[in-house]
């Protein structure tokens, strides 16, 4: 065991591109959604992966349907492992759609949660109450993820929308803004029909919001997330991973494999 703990990779070997950041970063932050793992799944996702992920979404509105000490146990094993963790911004549209807002804050800070997603995928909000939801998140010591983009298929970025309210959402203190494109993937946002970027969208983006690093970009494909590290570098915000893809996407990041091995050639 003595000789075992004293074995480390060659830092060349263990991150060709020689970019990764360790934890806390404020580079390169990669959300997994979670659609119903059970305790063992999860424990064994924050064992083997907790240094490559960054957050856990329980995803949409499945956080009531958990047993209570599940849900509990889940939430302090993220705790454990530095890992911020909060329910899916549908959860809270269900919240104003129900009129019970401030029984969903009471239950999630009594629960653990330590971040908020504001989302209007599927409600329409308007912008004082999403400015009131930033500043009560945040009042509340909550990280604060917003969402731009709604999840109805065929739905497409609006460049002077998204603009307007990536620019609010940070002034008024969101820490990321993510770009919506749903668990599929497809038909949604940056992505067509068959889960390809349009890049003429992305390219739209990128020349008007000035700073990548307040994006988070949902690329839940293998083929969207090689497109978009590509494109943009390894350092960008990747959200809506599934638990078993966490060592992949590294993979991808580092220069690990075939599809970003450039990163690697880069650095030499």
């Amino acid at each position: 065991m003595e000789v075992a703990s004293k074995l480390n990779w060659n830092p060349l070997l263990a991150d060709p591109s020689g970019r990764r950041q360790n934890k806390p970063r404020t580079l390169g932050k990669t959300m997994v959604i979670d659609k119903g793992l059970g305790l063992h799944a999860f424990e064994d996702l924050l064992e083997t992966s907790s240094e490559h992920l960054d957050m856990i979404k329980i995803g949409f509105g499945t956080s009531p349907l958990y047993p209570l000490q599940i849900l509990r146990k889940k939430i302090e094993m993220a705790h454990a492992y530095g890992v911020c963790i909060y329910p899916g911004g549908t959860f809270l549209e269900v919240a104003i759609v129900q009129g019970e807002v401030s029984s969903f804050f009471e239950m999630i800070l009594n629960l653990g949660f330590t971040g908020l997603e504001i989302s209007d995928g599927s409600i329409e909000m308007k912008r004082e109450l999403r400015n009131e939801l930033i500043e009560r998140g945040l009042d509340e010591g909550l990280d604060v993820i917003t969402e731009y983009g709604k999840k109805g298929w065929g739905s497409s970025i609006e460049i002077e929308e998204l603009i307007e309210t990536v620019m609010l959402d940070v002034e008024y203190g969101a820490q990321l803004v993510t770009i919506e494109a749903r668990e599929s993937g497809m038909g949604v946002g940056i992505f067509d029909e068959h889960g390809t970027c349009k890049d003429e969208e992305l390219n739209q983006v990128l020349s008007a919001i000035p700073a990548q690093d307040i994006l988070l970009w949902e690329a839940p494909l293998k083929s969207q997330q090689v497109h978009l590290l590509q494109v943009l570098g390894p350092d960008i915000h990747l959200g809506n991973i599934f638990p078993q893809e966490i060592i992949s996407l590294e993979a991808l990041r580092r220069g690990l494999r075939s599809d970003t091995l450039s990163f690697a050639n880069a650095r030499s």
